[in-house]
């Protein structure tokens, strides 16, 4: 079944979908929207259009692995898809995603304003990637 994850920005919010396989997360988009509503809005057309099984949310927990207020952002947002999509939303640790995301771009000569475009989608893909390898 095709998975949608979702990395969770005050500013920017990355997205990425599996193969209908579950083997490979590939990045969709990233939108740019900081209000939620709107951000919930953008969202559903994605899923709509997509047609994903499920969505899997990043959950950044601190490297001590505890809970802090952006988790619960992050839970919020998928208690308002669920809300409005009727999907199963599931949560992926993804502490240091960002990081790898930028040294992924870094080792591919991605840099300035192209690099701040999509590290948040390729930040999705290694949420969504690091959840298919726990599932597997």
């Amino acid at each position: 079944m095709k998975i949608m994850s979702v990395d969770y920005g005050d500013a920017r919010t990355g997205i990425a979908f599996s193969d209908l396989l579950e083997t490979l997360a590939s990045p969709y988009t990233v939108i740019k929207e900081s209000y939620q509503p709107k951000l919930i809005e953008k969202l559903v057309e994605i899923i709509n259009k997509e047609k994903p099984s499920k969505i899997v949310i990043g959950l950044p927990r601190n490297m001590d692995g505890s809970y802090g207020y952006r988790c619960d952002e992050c839970r919020a947002l998928g208690e308002e898809l669920l809300k409005v999509c009727e999907l199963p939303v599931e949560y992926q640790d993804e502490r240091l995603t960002t990081v790898m995301a930028h040294n992924v771009l870094s080792a591919n000569n991605v840099s300035g304003k192209k690099r701040k475009n999509n590290v948040d989608a390729v930040s999705a893909v290694m949420i969504l990637q690091s959840y298919l390898d726990s599932n597997k």
